[in-house]
């Protein structure tokens, strides 16, 4: 099962911008992307995040979750489309690690992630 958006406009982005309170130019100014080097503004690393965020509690349940963290690996901009996917790569009786990533259409990672889920979401943690 992977999580597919895209490919991502630059509504997606200024959306995200507002959602966050991040207004940095980089993420919705043409020119001043431009004068950074940037082909175009670049989208929020914590929208990739929150996409892996949101792969991991559809497949496992929000309520198991107990860690979630990432790395930002490579820039993701107008047009691009991510898929999320993970696999399961450690279990104890009580809980079970995830890694995961996001990448963009070809294929360059954007995001990883690491998410520790409990096995039964009902144990508090």
């Amino acid at each position: 099962m992977t999580f597919v958006r895209g490919p991502l406009t630059r509504t997606d982005l200024v959306r995200y911008q507002g959602a966050s309170g991040d207004f940095n130019p980089i993420h919705h100014d043409e020119p001043f992307a431009l004068a950074a080097g940037m082909p175009a503004p670049l989208a929020l690393g914590m929208l990739q995040a929150g996409f892996l965020a949101t792969w991991a509690t559809d497949r496992f349940g929000a309520a198991a979750i107990r860690s979630f963290r990432v790395r930002f690996a490579a820039q993701v901009f107008p047009g691009d489309t991510v898929t999320c996917d993970g696999s399961v790569v450690a279990t104890r009786d009580d809980s079970f690690d995830v890694e995961m990533t996001c990448t963009t259409q070809d294929g360059t990672v954007a995001v990883y992630g690491w998410a520790t889920f409990a096995s039964d979401p009902m144990e508090t943690a």
